[in-house]
């Protein structure tokens, strides 16, 4: 069943690979937040929206959920950064595609801004859904050191209602980020945002990164 995906496991890499009906057009990874896993539904809805749009999607637990299924990430988080690295390495090596985006959700994105700032050559895009700017109520605690290394095309998808990082908030950071970026709004959106938006996320992507 294409939806469930085919299981894929290596070194640092476990979940699940959504394939395309032909050759890819490109290939993206899409990581969990820090209390979810692969198997969220909007992780789901989002690989077969890029697999209908002829795009290979890799949808993966992060280091920290495939060694305890609950709970949060641990502080030091290198080991989460060389999973989505590996997971990178792995989906080029299967698709021989080199425009590859690197995508998640909360901790997921913020893991993958990570990896890009410190090499720009590990992703083609970002697609960032629900960034945690700063924890909830700590507008004094940005997570947005990292932001001026960033130079990879971004795409920001914010909830209007989002307590880590309000649309303001999140407008008045993206010019620190070094490269191209759109930012699209959900109204009405918490810090989980709806499954509908899935089916339109290829298009915007498209819109700052060529597939």
């Amino acid at each position: 069943m294409k939806s469930a995906g085919k299981r894929f496991e290596r070194p640092l890499v476990r979940g699940f690979v959504h394939e395309p009906d032909g050759a890819p057009r490109g290939a993206i990874a899409l990581f969990h937040g820090a209390s979810g896993n692969c198997g969220g539904k909007l992780l789901i809805a989002a690989a077969e929206a890029f697999r209908a749009a002829g795009v290979l999607a890799f949808r993966g637990d992060l280091p920290f959920r495939q060694n305890r299924p609950s709970g949060p990430p641990r502080p030091n988080s290198q080991k989460d950064r060389d999973g989505i690295q590996r997971a990178a390495e792995e989906l080029r090596r299967l698709t021989g595609e080199a425009r590859l985006c690197l995508g998640g959700q909360s901790y997921g994105a913020r893991q993958c801004t990570m990896v890009a700032a410190e090499d720009s050559g590990r992703a083609s895009g970002l697609l960032l859904l629900s960034y945690p700017l700063h924890p909830p109520g700590r507008p004094e605690k940005p997570r947005t050191e990292h932001f001026p290394a960033l130079r990879t095309p971004a795409l920001f998808v914010h909830g209007s209602r989002d307590p880590f990082g309000s649309l303001e908030e999140m407008r008045a950071a993206l010019p620190l980020v070094a490269a191209r970026t759109k930012l699209i709004p959900v109204t009405g959106g918490g810090h989980s945002l709806p499954e509908s938006i899935a089916r339109t996320l290829p298009e915007w992507l498209s819109e700052i990164m060529k597939f």
